[in-house]
């Protein structure tokens, strides 16, 4: 039901089927999603559940986690009476957003980057990056593939995995 219901938020031409599967998506999933361009391919995991998308583009490949934000950081000048910081983000090709990420501003990530679980990005991030804490900034290390992989490691593995951390920590407690 959540990607029909993605599909007819983001693509469909009627305005109040849009509005309808909208609203859908925020009772049923508690996420907003508005782009004014988005490809469709983008994925978020676990239903969207928890965010907030505001976006001026997410494009194709990009995979987003739950708790994500991404929308305006703008702010009024009293002085001179005008907006400022006027703008959403724009998010490249096969960029991978963990949970909890804060994507805010007129602001671009670049293609091939990875925005790490938590992380405030408030300026634009060059292609290739790993983002985290607050604007923190590296290259991606090219031999790996963080967060997520269309051939994702089987559910058995994990929880073997899961085993033996419990073990260990029962060991040391």
């Amino acid at each position: 039901m959540f990607e029909e219901l993605l599909k007819e938020n983001c693509f469909a031409e009627d305005p109040v089927k849009r509005a309808a599967a909208a609203a859908k998506l925020e009772e049923l999933y508690g996420c907003e999603i508005s782009a004014l361009e988005m490809a469709p391919d983008v994925l978020f995991a676990h239903h969207a559940r928890g965010c907030t998308i505001i976006a001026a583009k997410i494009c194709q490949g990009a995979v987003i986690y739950q708790n994500v934000t991404i929308g305006s950081n703008l702010k009024y000048n009293q002085e001179t009476h005008s907006w400022e910081n006027v703008g959403n983000p724009v998010i490249g090709q096969k960029v991978i957003i963990a949970d909890g990420a804060k994507i805010l501003g007129p602001v671009i990530v670049g293609d091939n980057s990875v925005v790490a679980a938590g992380a405030i990005v408030t300026k634009n991030i060059p292609a290739n990056s790993l983002v985290y804490g607050v604007n923190q900034i590296k290259p991606k290390d090219p031999k790996y593939d963080y967060v997520y992989r269309p051939e994702m490691i089987a559910t058995t593995e994990i929880i073997q995995a899961c085993h033996q951390l419990i073990a260990q920590y029962n060991r040391e407690n």
